[in-house]
């Protein structure tokens, strides 16, 4: 006998249903714009399907794929030491303060969230990094000023928090040295919270192309994001030339639309493989960072 259904239950699977399928449609329709040739583009418009399919994108876009190569390079080198570092510098940070017997506990969150609400300024912060720091057109610029998020650290504080003292104080008893409580108990208890942080931590570092564009001139640290931003302004420059009668060269194929959807695919691509690692983490450690406040 077969089980009653609970139509309950049944409008939540449709809605998620419908809730991803909303989330599948725009890639699919990036992958599709970037397979199409430019001039269906301009006539038809948009298309979830290829329209007159053509890899003009891709071929411009990976007309000097040694370029591409090293950003991809810089790009990965700096979210992997970004994101270590990101980790290691809040967890540190965070430990103390989800302690209840840290004196100053309060002052000091108090000072990370009010920087949450205001901040130096752009200018004397390019100032200070480039200036003062002497950080400019090197690749640690590109990591240093994201290393701490306030927001982050207090998540990964509140999760801290949750996990029960008793745990501390039974291995303190034993002989433990506070920095051993860190590495051995806290740091492999909160797996979920270091995933999630992690996984935010590694797509900021991703998809930041704005330091890049302030601090960095060296064509061997130009990061994918930077790289693929300029290469947008440069075919919008040609065509903007082109319609002036500046220029006699005729860029009127120059892929537009198709190749900005193919600088997506490029540049979202390899963090869809990089997420389900982070997946079963990621729900519980946004949960319990939120539940608790």
């Amino acid at each position: 006998m077969s089980k009653k259904r609970n139509p309950g239950l049944i409008v939540v699977h449709l809605v998620l249903i419908l809730l991803a399928v909303m989330c599948i449609i725009p890639f699919a329709a990036v992958i599709s714009i970037s397979l199409s040739d430019e001039t269906e583009i301009v006539k038809q418009g948009y298309s979830l399907f290829p329209r007159g399919f053509s890899l003009t994108a891709y071929q411009f876009i990976l007309k000097a794929p040694m370029t591409i190569l090293k950003s991809y390079g810089v790009t990965i080198a700096v979210c992997v030491v970004g994101t270590l570092l990101s980790l290691l510098v809040m967890s540190l940070c965070a430990y103390p303060l989800s302690r209840l017997d840290f004196k100053y506990r309060n002052i000091v969150s108090f000072i990370i969230f009010f920087t949450m609400l205001f901040n130096g300024g752009l200018v004397p912060t390019y100032i200070w990094v480039s200036k003062y720091l002497h950080l400019g057109n090197t690749f640690w610029v590109l990591v240093l000023p994201a290393v701490v998020s306030p927001w982050y650290l207090l998540l990964m504080r509140t999760f801290f928090q949750s996990i029960p003292y008793e745990i501390v104080e039974s291995a303190t008893v034993d002989g433990a040295t506070e920095f051993q409580v860190y590495a051995k108990l806290i740091l492999p208890l909160s797996k979920p919270a270091l995933a999630t942080v992690g996984l935010f931590t590694l797509l900021g570092f991703w998809n930041d192309w704005f330091r890049g564009l302030l601090y960095i001139e060296d064509s061997s640290l130009v990061t994918l994001q930077y790289m693929l931003y300029r290469m947008m302004g440069n075919i919008q420059e040609l065509q903007n030339a082109m319609t002036m009668g500046l220029v006699n060269v005729d860029v009127a194929n120059l892929p537009n639309e198709s190749a900005r959807m193919a600088m997506c695919v490029l540049a979202a691509g390899p963090m869809i493989f990089v997420f389900p690692f982070f997946q079963k983490y990621f729900v519980k450690g946004l949960t319990v960072g939120s539940v608790k406040g």
